[in-house]
């Protein structure tokens, strides 16, 4: 444990998603933190005195060092001539970019894939990740720290997997905004509702993980009940189909995103 503890992970960027990351790490790894802004920089030095950071404005050598790349995919040709040395592991959360292309611009010995998402702040991140076999037991060991951990065999299933897992807190946001406000519109005070969704979703995880949604389905929705009223609903809606498509062109836009990186 002693040594697991003392392992260096260095970030390079400091945007939603690294500081995600980051609080759900800084525990068990020693975090280095490379950005362009030093303002943003600084704030969350302050937010995590534990952590060190540094501007990254002149060449920086990341030999033998094992980085977590956090940056936005387009920003990626003018960071990587910033980059000197051949790191020991590279661990890209890159929505979109292939390792070929991240590996034809940054040098290093492994490269892995991930896409977490923002529930690595409290430690309950759905991650998928791919990549070199070699790295896939300390991915999946740093990347457990932050959550739940699936391993893909394929760039492309980790693509699928992004408009699920990685685009789905968004997703899951509209759906328990919407039933908020229909609580709210039928005249529950709005904290109250938003206390009544709250609960749902944290029970709901705890079904989900020992659950088909069918299974949830059939026995939550009794014949004539209110459920089947408010599901009818829903299928009036078409929200399934929406829900389909929804995962259709995120899955899209990962694929329009690669051929540009």
């Amino acid at each position: 444990m002693k040594d697991e503890i003392m392992m260096k992970l260095t970030f390079i960027g400091n945007g939603n998603m690294a500081q995600s990351l980051i609080e759900g790490l800084v525990h068990t790894y020693e975090i280095e933190v490379l950005g362009r802004n030093k303002e943003s920089l600084e704030a969350l030095k302050n937010l995590l005195p534990q952590i060190s950071v540094k501007v990254l404005d002149v060449k920086e050598d990341i030999s033998h060092k094992n980085i977590v790349l956090c940056v936005k995919p387009y920003s990626l040709p003018t960071l990587a001539p910033k980059l000197a040395g051949k790191a020991n592991a590279l661990y890209s959360v890159l929505a979109g970019t292939t390792i070929e292309s991240i590996s034809s611009q940054i040098d290093a010995t492994h490269y892995v894939r991930t896409m977490p998402n923002l529930g690595a702040s409290h430690l309950k991140s759905m991650t998928t990740v791919t990549g070199d076999e070699a790295l896939k037991e300390s991915a999946l060991e740093i990347f457990n720290k932050i959550g739940h951990t699936l391993w893909l065999d394929s760039e492309n299933e980790l693509d699928i997997a992004t408009g699920v897992a990685g685009s789905g807190p968004a997703y899951l946001a509209l759906i328990a905004e919407s039933l908020a406000d229909g609580a709210v519109q039928q005249g529950l005070k709005r904290a109250d509702a938003q206390a009544l969704v709250s609960g749902l979703f944290d029970g709901f995880a705890a079904l989900i993980a020992h659950n088909s949604p069918a299974d949830i389905k059939d026995g939550v929705m009794s014949p004539g009940g209110t459920t089947a009223a408010g599901y009818a609903a829903l299928e009036r809606g078409n929200v399934r189909n929406a829900m389909i498509e929804t995962v259709a062109d995120a899955y899209s836009k990962a694929k329009e995103l690669k051929t540009k990186n």
